[in-house]
């Protein structure tokens, strides 16, 4: 049986997908991803066979594992090119002696209706056994979908934690001199390919959010003629609506867990209070009352909680309240101000920009405010967004000297950071969901 990708219309996503062990795939081992004598699992992705495809696919493969933190490709030039057949077993002791711990193979190429084919199947080498193998068929557009689909299949099975690499990323790009930068809103694969402009820079946008439920984001756009306004686009055909029209100043809109809602914060006068709003009836709701500044909403995974910042005991501080409202409870105490507060899909931590000694640095704690650390910090870091699976933060930095803002990427551990390729200076990013 062959997973069966088709193309949805205006947007060329993969849309069908369900399990198909090539042949019967047995446990394979979990790695501890948080202990501290972590090590990432050595594996040798034997280069695919097939037509031109096979080599495009082999590339992807080889960079999402690269970046992955977690699985570390190994150098298989020093093999014989017949270690590692697609078809058949491949030579298993060859690859313990570079230290291989899991081995992947395939092929992808174009058959006879044009669509392209791809399968894999991967090897413990410690067992011997396959544990793991799929095959795919898509029209050859796909081609970088089922690259990343195939990768997350490989990273879910050594790890047992979710994929990332089948995501998007919705960022601010921006051009220009720097007392005059053109934004845009642009779209592209989590490597940083296939970028793809949703807006042409005539209005200022900010803070890009991504729906969980549906292709849609909402942001803010400030324009010369109207007052700045919350959005709804669209991804698939770039069309967008006004979710209503607000005295004052809106910041910071983000969805609810289920889609069904908008949580933004409202400035009228002195005072900046978060409200909710439900995207069927447009009905709104205060959250919070005070004449302190309240903004940057993040709804809890289960969408009972809100964590925000908020000035109100004297600096910016990170707080939780209730999704209905009530009572806020401060969970900041590390010294320093706090900002951007975003809580993991896991809902185990929440990650935040905090601003101390002149520097700007990004972190996580856990819900109650305990176990502070910081991930990176710099001249001018803002605006973490979590991966689909709690495991990574991208967010932007800004370098001294008058350079414009780059995406960086980090582990939630710490561990290893990396840029985030885009065409030219980048802000404001958000990690979208698994495409699916």
């Amino acid at each position: 049986m062959t997973l069966l990708l088709t193309r949805r219309k205006a947007a060329g996503l993969i849309v069908s997908l369900a399990a198909m062990p090539l042949t019967q795939a047995r446990a394979g081992r979990i790695i501890e991803l948080r202990g501290g004598g972590f090590q990432p699992v050595s594996i040798a992705v034997s280069p695919f066979v097939g037509d031109d495809a096979a080599q495009t696919v082999t590339s992807i493969i080889n960079n999402n594992f690269k970046r992955s933190v977690f699985l570390k490709p190994v150098d298989i030039s020093g093999l014989a090119p017949n270690a590692a057949p697609p078809d058949q077993r491949p030579d298993l002791a060859a690859f313990k002696t570079i230290d291989a711990q899991y081995v992947l193979t395939g092929r992808s190429q174009r058959i006879g209706d044009g669509r392209l084919r791809t399968e894999f199947r991967l090897f413990d080498v410690t067992t011997g056994e396959q544990i793991s193998g799929q095959q795919y068929a898509t029209d050859s557009a796909n081609i970088r979908r089922v690259a990343h689909i195939l990768s997350d299949a490989v990273f879910t099975r050594i790890t047992g934690e979710k994929g990332f690499f089948d995501t998007r990323i919705v960022f601010v790009d921006e051009s220009g001199a720097k007392d005059n930068r053109k934004k845009r809103l642009a779209i592209m694969d989590q490597d940083g390919a296939n970028v793809h402009y949703l807006t042409h820079g005539d209005e200022l946008v900010v803070t890009p959010r991504f729906s969980p439920t549906s292709q849609e984001i909402t942001y803010m756009a400030f324009s010369a003629e109207d007052d700045p306004k919350v959005l709804l686009m669209n991804i698939e055909n770039n069309q967008r609506e006004s979710v209503g029209n607000f005295p004052g100043m809106t910041f910071s809109p983000r969805f609810s867990p289920d889609g069904q809602k908008i949580i933004m914060s409202l400035s009228q006068g002195s005072s900046t209070n978060l409200y909710a709003m439900d995207l069927h009836s447009r009905a709104t709701t205060r959250l919070t009352e005070t004449t302190a500044i309240d903004t940057s909403p993040s709804y809890s995974p289960d969408g009972a909680q809100i964590a925000f910042e908020s000035d109100r005991g004297g600096s910016q501080q990170i707080y939780i309240i209730s999704a209905s409202g009530g009572g806020a409870k401060r969970i900041s105490f590390g010294g320093g101000r706090y900002s951007t507060p975003v809580w993991s899909p896991k809902g185990d931590y929440i990650a935040f920009t905090k601003q101390s000694g002149g520097n700007f640095s990004i972190g996580v704690m856990k819900t109650d405010g305990s176990g502070e650390r910081i991930l990176t910090e710099g001249f001018h870091n803002e605006g973490p967004t979590w991966s689909p699976n709690g495991l990574f933060i991208m967010f932007f930095r800004e370098a001294g000297g008058g350079g414009g803002p780059k995406i960086y990427m980090v582990d939630v551990f710490g561990r290893s950071e990396i840029i985030v390729p885009t065409p030219g200076y980048a802000s404001d990013p958000a990690w979208g969901p698994l495409q699916g």
